[in-house]
């Protein structure tokens, strides 16, 4: 055969080739016109990190969407607006990250992942949590997670059901210095330890154990693990020699100083 008839042939199969997905993609589209969308029925909604907590479930997603969508059931497959389902879902304040897509049976699925708080902030009759990125969010009303708990005179000012970062400098960077210090405490033995964390009027920490009538004057969240080193050297050296419940008043504020009072 020659060449010129072989690259024709080759041409032919090309277009051919071209012209029956073309076809298939024309029937594709025409069916996903003529398919909806089949709302609640068939929704399927993934929590990936719903053994750690349980701020989200599926009955919230529908609810948000047949509150803030509305007609997102019955649509046609190719009328569904997924960036808007997704900013929906998203726009609440512990989901972390959402991705809505439509399969052919007309089913709607829904990944999300939720915020994973590591302090929690009480003011007052206003609760708050903040994440790994001291993001601030409320206190969801489904579930909870066992974080530290700073309360007291907090030098930040947060409206009920805010959710975001703060944008004054001073108080992101005190958010951030507690969010450290919560972390190390959550990944280290003192989390079974630590009950309270409290804010003195001066701006000071006092941290309230579980047990035992000590309290810890901590002062600022800095210096982090310097200061429960001390604090483990009170309870491995001078508890055992003094006795429980000595001292009311341990501060370790100072470097390389444990001062105790009675």
């Amino acid at each position: 055969m020659k060449p010129i008839i072989r690259r024709g042939l080759g041409l032919l199969l090309i277009l051919s080739f071209l012209t029956a997905w073309a076809v298939l993609l024309g029937m594709s589209s025409k069916a996903r016109r003529i398919k909806t969308c089949t709302g609640r029925q068939s929704i399927q909604v993934t929590v990936t990190d719903s053994m750690e907590r349980r701020f989200v479930a599926k009955e919230d997603v529908e609810r948000w969407l047949d509150t803030e969508y509305r007609a997102w059931a019955g649509l046609q497959l190719d009328s569904v607006d997924l960036y808007r389902i997704e900013k929906i879902i998203s726009s609440h304040s512990a989901v972390k990250t959402c991705e809505a897509w439509l399969t052919d049976d007309g089913a709607l699925h829904v990944r999300l992942s939720q915020r994973q708080p590591v302090v929690r902030f009480q003011d007052g009759g206003n609760g708050f949590y903040a994440d790994e990125s001291a993001f601030i969010f409320p206190l969801q009303a489904r579930g909870s997670v066992a974080v530290p708990i700073v309360d007291g005179a907090l030098p930040i000012k947060v409206e009920r059901g805010f959710k975001g970062e703060l944008t004054e400098r001073a108080q992101k960077e005190w958010v951030e210095k507690i969010v450290t210090m919560a972390a190390f405490i959550s990944s280290s033995p003192w989390k079974d330890i630590v009950s309270q964390i409290h804010v003195d009027d001066n701006g000071d920490l006092t941290i309230y154990p579980s047990t035992g009538k000590e309290k810890f004057i901590f002062g600022s969240p800095t210096r982090v693990e310097e200061k429960f080193g001390l604090m483990e050297k009170y309870y491995k050296s001078i508890v055992p020699a003094k006795g429980e419940g000595h001292y009311r008043s341990v501060d370790v504020r100072y470097k390389g100083q444990i001062v105790c009072k009675q």
